[in-house]
């Protein structure tokens, strides 16, 4: 079964990146092959990776709920399980799954069932699997997958940053998941911050930090521009301090 890192934060707080550059701590250091999964709805994690995407697993759900969307003579559940294969986009040492978009109305139990066996089932392919999770953390609390061995919570420097990260933590404990080690990662950090009161309010979520990412101004420019963050030079701060963190993780 596949060692589960879930990354998590509110929005813009740099989940992508750690994501994308902790999937390629794992590729240089032999760890592979490794099956990304990108569940926000905002899904970008292909372009930070480079990759071009097969289509979504809300789409392939989504059709399911239509009158005409699952031909004649084929079951759901067979439908579903042929649909979510052809999703996968596979490279080299690395495939990646996009959840997609929100689900729309209706009941959509069964589908989300079988999507649960079936990442159970994927993730046996594979010794690492990066999550690339909402803040919300819809797909972990639906139980799509069943455990997570490291939570990293993302924040920028910022008390209000820090205290969102908290609540999701929080969220963590509600939703009863089964998680192995959480952890606050510090990103963007700069010159000017209020260390003190940044420490202090760190203190009040109870996650140790386990890393701090500083503010790069080559992830700027390979935003701005279109390029892949994967391919950010190894001078990089931010690649820098990413392998640090999964140095740490000691996977």
């Amino acid at each position: 079964m596949a060692k589960n890192i879930s990354i998590a934060g509110k929005g813009g707080t740099g989940k992508t990146t750690l994501s994308a550059l902790l999937i390629r701590y794992l590729l240089e250091n032999g760890k592979s092959p490794v099956l990304a999964v990108d569940a926000d709805p905002n899904a970008n994690l292909n372009e930070a990776l480079g990759f071009a995407t097969r289509g979504t697993v809300s789409e392939i759900i989504k059709q399911t709920k239509a009158i005409d969307g699952v031909p004649q003579g084929m079951t759901k559940d067979i439908f579903i399980d042929y649909h979510l294969q052809m999703a996968i986009s596979e490279g080299e040492g690395l495939d990646l799954l996009v959840l997609g978009g929100p689900e729309g109305p209706g009941c959509y139990c069964f589908p989300n069932q079988l999507l649960s066996h079936f990442m159970e089932e994927l993730s046996k392919n594979y010794p690492y699997m990066v999550i690339d999770n909402e803040a919300g953390l819809e797909h972990l609390s639906r139980k799509v997958t069943q455990s997570v061995d490291y939570l990293l919570i993302v924040s920028d420097s910022t008390i209000r940053g820090v205290r969102s990260a908290g609540r999701i933590g929080n969220l963590v404990e509600s939703l009863d998941l089964k998680v192995g080690k959480k952890a606050l990662i510090l990103n963007r950090s700069h010159e000017g911050v209020d260390k003190k009161a940044l420490d202090e309010e760190i203190e009040k979520t109870g996650l140790p930090v386990l890393g701090v990412i500083p503010e790069d101004e080559m992830v700027f420019d390979f935003d701005a521009s279109g390029k892949p963050l994967f391919e950010l030079p190894q001078a990089s701060g931010a690649v820098k301090s990413v392998f640090e963190i999964g140095a740490k993780l000691a996977i």
